[in-house]
């Protein structure tokens, strides 16, 4: 979110700055980014929506590599913009090369960001399981009459006490997420 207010900062006072400065190439940079302007702002929207899901406990953090690879498609999109805009103020002809070259890199990118984000997730989990498997090493013996009980029925109110801690702990663990980000 920060980046984007900054983004808009910079739009803001390079447009600002066109009426001082003479330099017909600061003037069609600066076209070239209030033409992109709604792209690049859907790009940070959704990188932003990524990181959201990346920072949710593990079922509801699946969608996260998703979103973030359709960014990545439409940052490469951004990037072939920049080529064809250089590719124009400096009267060079190798933006055809690279739009060419965006058949193979695309898919490329987005498998990689893709199965990236999903390692990603798997090692957390690997993480978190070692860190439970290892507090869970102390073994508490237990008496040979407990098995024989019955456990009593759960009332309403103890549902209703678990659901609050598990709504509790679902809020704190993203919390804890945001904040290590």
């Amino acid at each position: 979110m920060i980046g984007i207010i900054c983004f808009l900062i910079i739009v803001v006072l390079a447009n600002i700055l066109t009426f001082y400065v003479g330099n017909p190439l600061y003037h069609t940079g600066v076209d070239f980014l209030n033409l992109n302007f709604w792209l690049l702002i859907l790009i940070g929207i959704i990188i932003f929506v990524g990181d959201i899901f990346g920072a949710f406990p593990f079922p509801l953090n699946l969608p996260a590599p998703i979103i973030k690879a359709i960014g990545s498609v439409f940052v490469i999109a951004f990037v072939l913009r920049v080529f064809e805009w250089v590719d124009t103020a400096t009267g060079n002809n190798i933006y055809h090369y690279f739009w060419l070259l965006s058949f193979v890199i695309v898919p490329i990118v987005f498998i990689i960001v893709l199965l990236a984000g999903y390692y990603e997730i798997i090692c957390d989990l690997w993480a978190k399981a070692r860190i439970r498997d290892e507090s869970e090493t102390v073994v508490h013996a237990a008496d040979s009459n407990s098995f024989a009980q019955s456990p009593s029925p759960k009332s309403w109110e103890d549902v209703s006490a678990e659901l609050r801690m598990m709504l509790y702990e679902i809020i704190h663990r993203f919390r804890e997420e945001i904040r290590r980000r």
